[in-house]
C-alpha cells in the first residue's frame, strides 16, 4: 500500500492528478478523469458527491485503503479525501497495485483500466507512424 501516495505524487508531479472537490468535479464533468479515488475515512456528503461525479462523468469510483492523512502524505498536504487520475496509463497503474493486494474488490476496474490503456497506446502508435500512401500519385 506505500506505494499508492508514491505513484499519486509522481501523476500530481505530472500534472496528471485532480486534487480536492472542485479540480475533481471538473475533471469528471469534462470526461478527462479515469479514476476517481476516495480516502477510506472520506465523511458521506464527500462519498455522495464522489459517487455523483464518477456517474456523470462515467470515471470508475474506487474506495482506497488509506485514510485521508495517509493519501495527503503522498501529495504533500496534510489531508485528501478525493483525487481524480487524468491519464488512463498512471489510473492502470494504480488500479493493478491495488488488484495486487486485494483482486476482488479492484480486479474489475484494473481489467477495465488496462483495455482503456491498451486502446489509447494503440491510437497513439497509428496516429505516430507514417501513412505510407500519403504525398504518392497514382500511376495513369
Amino acid at each position: 500500500m506505500d506505494s499508492i501516495p508514491s505513484l499519486l505524487g509522481l501523476a500530481l508531479r505530472a500534472g496528471r492528478l485532480a486534487v480536492g472537490e472542485e479540480p475533481v468535479g471538473t475533471a469528471c464533468r469534462c470526461h478527462k478523469g479515469y479514476l476517481l479515488l476516495l480516502a477510506s475515512d472520506a465523511a458521506d456528503n464527500t462519498i455522495r458527491r464522489a459517487l455523483h461525479f464518477s456517474q456523470a462523468g462515467k470515471t470508475i469510483c474506487l474506495t482506497l485503503p488509506l485514510t485521508k492523512e495517509e493519501l495527503g502524505s503522498g501529495l504533500g498536504r496534510t489531508s485528501c479525501a478525493m483525487v481524480a487520475v487524468t491519464d488512463v496509463g498512471f489510473a492502470a497503474s494504480i488500479a493493478e497495485r491495488l488488484a495486487q493486494d486485494d483482486q476482488e474488490t479492484y480486479g474489475e476496474a484494473w481489467q477495465t483500466l488496462a483495455q482503456k490503456a491498451a486502446r489509447v497506446k494503440q491510437r497513439r502508435d497509428a496516429k505516430r507512424s507514417p501513412n505510407k500512401n500519403k504525398g504518392k500519385r497514382r500511376k495513369a
